[in-house]
């Protein structure tokens, strides 16, 4: 076993269950908690408590009968308190398959003994997965530390939307999903340092949650994520927890719902004054009999608290988007199509088609909306896709002759730091180099990028300016550039009142683009709306002398 690492084994039986046989989320939480906070012990030699667990996404559900393990590490140590990367399978004993159930990480803080100061030591780095690892848990740390600042910056944009936050008339009132429990705190509640095992309190928030989404799909509720737990003070043996779970806002086929818990000492039960300990916000499907997913139906504010919490799970879903990158390190998979001179047709209307079709998808939810700019973003099958939608002064055949030549792009998009032409296959049709500049402590990036553009048909309005990457042997990747991919991406220009036009760009992300991206979809950055506003300036400032 590598140094460092602490394994749990663990067989799924009856009692870890719900009523529909698969693993409990609530029980699963424990033996993550558990796990994790072995490990920091196992790195720390002294007694750990848990200070919050990021992001946690669970991949596939596990049944009765079926093996978990849990792998534990510490990633990065800092001063007094360490980063735990935990991964989670399950194994089918029949077939011996296995299958990633989780990635998440957590936050472990030292408890010193007696007045001796901790000063915890560095990790040792033995594998380039390591190093990448040490490298991205600084990146979440600044997410974690910022995360408040983040939140409270996306509730005040979110109040100064153009559009209602709810513009329907029919909607569901989430008052009949709140839900209040009480757990007395027993002895095999307690952890080795007398205070409530966090997992067990993360399983009883997980219980409350679990009933208060029942309440509004009237299916079977399945937890997809939980966004971020913090812990914000001990409770003890003795202590009268309450759980107050409620419905805060739905999207299509997921649904949010925020839990807080406060503990009650005996003099505090009875003065009805707790301890505010712990609050968290968990994101749940559904299914019905038939396994099919469910639709959940939209939200209806009706109160100041309904809306405050119905902008919050906007927001907060932003910042998950934003996080994605920078909670697991994922490895680049080759997508490109290997260019085929013969084929030219077809791979040119199979480009354009690609991004007709991504603008067509249904289920586009605004993230951002100021000014000329608005942002909207498209999760698909867990591929995350992004619309940038501009408002500009100037007619649309001026536009797409601007946008369509990417030689022109380094001009005024700050991602692009080259743009040029390899091969001119067609009138409508090139391909081009592309470099980028790099992200964090990566390489920079290049592109192998076909750009194949379409005017408007006799009964149409749409100038259409289509991207993907294509391999081409005449440029083989470089070694000072991490070859990337992008899957599908262009512009749509469409004409508008008055001389004005509206640009879209839309992105179909792939691992290499994402990093560009996070930031602004975490709300921690604004290069989106940046890009955009100095694609506005080119093309109003541009004469029609610059296109010709």
């Amino acid at each position: 076993m590598e140094p460092g690492v602490v394994l749990m084994t663990q067989a799924i039986q009856p009692a870890h269950a719900d009523a529909r046989g698969e693993l409990s989320a609530g029980q699963l939480l424990k033996w993550v908690d558990a796990t994790a906070c072995l490990a920091a012990e196992k790195h720390a030699g002294v007694s750990c408590v848990t200070a919050s667990v990021d992001d946690i996404q669970f991949e596939e559900r596990a049944r009765v009968g079926q093996v978990i393990t849990i792998k534990a590490k510490v990633t990065r140590a800092f001063n007094t308190s360490m980063e735990i990367s935990i991964r989670v399978l399950v194994q089918d004993t029949l077939t011996g398959s296995e299958k990633l159930v989780s990635v998440a990480f957590s936050t472990f803080v030292a408890k010193p003994v007696g007045e001796k100061k901790i000063h915890l030591k560095p990790v040792r780095l033995l594998t380039e997965q390591d190093r990448v690892e040490h490298d991205l848990a600084s990146e979440r740390r600044k997410v974690r530390l910022q995360h408040e600042d983040t939140f409270q910056s996306l509730m005040e944009e979110s109040s100064k939307f153009e559009e209602p936050v709810c513009n329907e008339e029919e909607g569901t009132v989430t008052s009949a999903t709140a839900v209040q429990s009480l757990e007395l705190v027993l002895p095999p509640h307690a952890n080795h340092h007398g205070n409530t095992f966090g997992g067990q309190v993360m399983a009883w928030m997980e219980t409350a949650a679990t009933i208060a989404a029942s309440r509004l799909c009237r299916g079977h509720p399945f937890l997809k994520s939980v966004d971020m737990f913090k812990f914000r003070g001990a409770s003890t043996v003795g202590d009268r927890l309450v759980f107050r779970a409620i419905v805060n806002n739905t999207f299509q086929t997921c649904v949010e719902v925020g839990v807080r818990v406060e503990a009650f000492d005996c003099q505090e039960w009875a003065a009805g004054q707790g301890r505010h300990i712990n609050s968290a916000f968990l994101i749940y499907s559904a299914v019905d009999d038939q396994e099919e997913l469910i639709t959940f139906p939209r939200v209806k504010p009706i109160s100041k608290d309904d809306f405050r919490r119905y902008q919050g799970a906007i927001a907060r879903k932003r910042i998950r988007l934003g996080r994605r990158y920078v909670i697991s390190h994922r490895e680049e998979v080759p997508i490109s199509t290997h260019w085929d001179a013969s084929k030219q047709a077809s791979l040119s209307n199979g480009n354009v088609e690609a991004l007709r079709e991504l603008a067509a998808k249904t289920g586009w939810e605004v993230t951002s909306a100021l000014g000329k700019i608005k942002i909207y973003t498209l999760e698909d099958e867990g591929v995350l896709s992004v619309w940038v939608e501009k408002r500009v002064k100037c007619p649309a055949h001026l536009a797409y002759h601007l946008l369509s030549d990417f030689t022109k792009r380094p001009l005024w998009d700050p991602h692009y730091m080259s743009c040029t032409v390899i091969d001119q296959v067609g009138e409508d049709d090139q391909i081009y180099h592309i470099t980028c500049p790099k992200v964090n402590s990566d390489k920079p990036k290049d592109f192998v990028v076909l750009v194949s553009r379409r005017r408007p048909p006799p009964d149409g309005d749409t100038y259409l300016v289509a991207a993907k990457s294509v391999v081409l042997p005449a440029v083989p990747p470089s070694p000072g550039y991490s070859r990337s991919d992008v899957v599908c991406a262009g512009f749509l220009i469409q004409s508008a009142d008055r001389g004005f036009c509206t640009v879209s760009y839309l992105n179909q992300m792939s691992a290499s683009i994402l990093p560009y991206f996070a930031g602004n979809l975490g709300g921690w950055s604004k290069s989106i709306e940046e890009a955009a506003a100095s694609c506005i300036q080119f093309i109003e400032n541009a004469s029609d002398d610059a296109i010709f």
